[in-house]
């Protein structure tokens, strides 16, 4: 059984998904969809076993994540 997307892709197995984990075990990505930012916290997200996406990444470009709206002002 594989243990990752990267896993599964070296087995043939191409409808592989990850098991589901808490998006609060993870970080959201403030990267732009395309980014090079982006592509490294997805990369990373593979590399550790960890769904390729989180419901809090920031998903376009004009409005910013929701993580940054809900941050306090210092």
């Amino acid at each position: 059984m594989p243990r990752s997307v990267l896993d599964a892709i070296k087995m043939g197995i191409w409808d592989f998904e990850p098991p589901e984990v808490e998006s609060s075990r993870f970080a959201a990505s403030d990267g732009m969809p395309g980014t090079e930012e982006k592509l490294y916290a997805i990369a990373e997200r593979a590399r550790k076993g960890l769904p390729l996406w989180h419901a809090e990444d920031r998903d376009d470009v004009e409005s910013p994540p929701p993580s940054r709206l809900r941050r306090r002002p210092r």
